[in-house]
């Protein structure tokens, strides 16, 4: 088995993980965010302990960058907390292909504030997959198009967290970042939970814990997915989770999306996939930070 094959595999794997995430969010009930989100990084935290300390890496990174870490973990958060709220009110494909739509993003605020400069191929994709959106939002006066908002939001959320990592990449391991990250999470979650809590039956801890599980499986799949091909190469198979997701969303759920979501999915994939494309014709020296979820 070549290392491309192995990275489709654990994308793959990746994907079934993220789906199952917000299976199980949206199983947990009407919960708070603040209490689901507490969960999803109280787990996530536990595996990147292991590898901070088997490399004897530092778990809070160097003094110099603070301010890029607490960045890269507030805007991730802020997008983790709108992506449950998007997950808890529309179909789950639905919120789940608008998260997706954070590559595009990020290449905007990649340009925007890192000065890197966007290829021709890449507007044209970003222009085309935030059309596609609109067919999802379905934008209107009335309060149904809120949720919709929020989902996009999260994804443009996830982007400013992914575009803070660009500069990471090289001064931190990842580990210590996706430590940091949960580790921050955590912390300014407590207040919220706190204030907002919900007391909750053993059927849903059990299940909120699974989420968290799942989640981590997700956010590690797509690690060892990149560290055993480039993005340009597996990238693509991101949109794998819409599949999943649009499935269980049907099985468990009873959701079917509407004919203007499929429209919105088709244009937003191929966007997605014409990039990909142009991206193997034309690899860029260093493969940009736009994957994974936040």
């Amino acid at each position: 088995m070549n290392s491309t094959v192995k990275g489709i595999i654990a994308i793959l794997i990746s994907s079934i993980g993220f789906s199952l995430m917000a299976v199980f969010f949206r199983l947990s009930g009407d919960l708070p965010v603040f209490q689901k989100s507490l969960f999803r990084n109280l787990i996530a935290m536990i595996v990147p302990i292991y590898f901070v300390i088997k490399y004897k890496a530092p778990f809070f990174g160097k003094l110099e960058n603070q301010p890029l870490l607490i960045l890269r973990s507030t805007l991730g958060l802020i997008g983790v907390l709108l992506n449950i709220y998007a997950i808890d009110h529309m179909v789950l494909s639905d919120a789940d292909m608008l998260m997706k739509l954070n590559p595009f993003w990020t290449i905007l605020l990649c340009a925007l504030f890192l000065n890197e400069k966007a290829r021709k191929y890449q507007i044209i994709a970003m222009v085309i997959a935030i059309a596609g959106s609109i067919f999802i939002i379905k934008p209107s006066l009335d309060s149904d198009t809120m949720p919709a908002v929020i989902g996009l939001l999260s994804g443009i959320f996830a982007a400013g967290a992914y575009t803070a990592l660009r500069p990471l990449g090289q001064r931190e391991k990842s580990y210590t970042t996706v430590f940091y990250f949960s580790f921050f999470s955590t912390v300014a979650l407590i207040p919220f939970v706190i204030f907002t809590f919900e007391p909750m039956t053993l059927s849903q801890i059990i299940i909120l814990l699974m989420s968290g599980v799942f989640a981590t499986v997700g956010q590690f799949g797509i690690t060892i997915a990149y560290s055993h091909a480039a993005a340009k190469d597996i990238s693509i198979f991101v949109y794998a989770s819409v599949i999943f997701s649009a499935l269980l969303g049907f099985i468990i759920f009873k959701e079917v999306p509407d004919l203007l979501s499929y429209l919105g999915y088709i244009i937003i994939f191929l966007a997605g996939y014409y990039m990909f494309k142009k991206a193997q014709r034309n690899p860029k020296p260093k493969e940009s930070i736009t994957k994974g979820e936040s």
